[in-house]
């Protein structure tokens, strides 16, 4: 699961919509920023294998960001955060925390048995990376459908579709050039997770844009 966690803050939007369309974005991947700023630390670990199928990530150390209490305590962080520091709603917050909470979820499905139901302890995954062909349907058709109840969110509040569409199409391209660029095999070095953290924050730049936009004219 890469850009079909998006799929979450896309919903997240259509249902409330007063969430800033950044702050969805970001909670979607949160767990994963995090993630990659771990791996640059050094404190979480994990490799490539090409020769796995779906996603050739060996994800062998994540206790901090992927087990089920952490999660949970990304999630209830991020909602503390919007609403005492962007001084969001509390609905609204709340939003933002189960859009943190749902990535760990997202990746039950599809991860091999490497989230941790407690630091330490069982590891957990429904392994759909290992069918490759539906995991992806999956992923792209919960981008599709989510995708389309924000846009249609956006046009009953009067504002213009494109934007929103423009930003789907590009996490879809994202998602190509991503399976069509394979990792090396060995340790996830440093300077990978840097271009991981890169990508997830131009991401959440490009979704801040989407709310730039002028109203629809009538």
């Amino acid at each position: 699961m890469f850009v079909g966690h998006y799929a979450a803050a896309f919903a997240a939007k259509a249902i409330e919509p007063k969430a800033p369309m950044w702050t969805l974005a970001a909670a979607a991947q949160l767990v994963d920023i995090g993630w990659s700023a771990f791996i640059i630390a050094g404190i979480e670990r994990a490799s490539v294998d090409p020769s796995l199928p779906g996603s050739s990530l060996i994800l062998e150390h994540m206790p901090w960001t992927h087990s089920l209490p952490m999660a949970i305590a990304w999630g209830i962080g991020a909602a503390l955060l919007a609403k005492l520091l962007l001084r969001q709603p509390i609905w609204a917050s709340v939003v933002i925390g189960l859009t943190v909470f749902s990535h760990w979820l997202l990746d039950l499905i599809v991860h091999r048995p490497d989230l941790e139901l407690w630091v330490g302890g069982e590891k957990v995954g429904f392994g759909l990376w290992n069918y490759p062909v539906p995991e992806q349907a999956i992923e792209i058709g919960l981008l599709a459908i989510t995708g389309a109840a924000w846009v249609a969110s956006r046009k009953t509040l009067g504002r213009l579709a494109w934007p929103a569409i423009a930003f789907i199409g590009f996490l879809v391209a994202l998602q190509i050039v991503a399976m069509l660029s394979p990792q090396p095999a060995g340790p996830l070095e440093a300077q990978s997770g840097v271009m991981i953290l890169a990508i997830y924050l131009v991401v959440v730049a490009l979704a801040a844009l989407t709310e730039l936009s002028a109203k629809r004219t009538t």
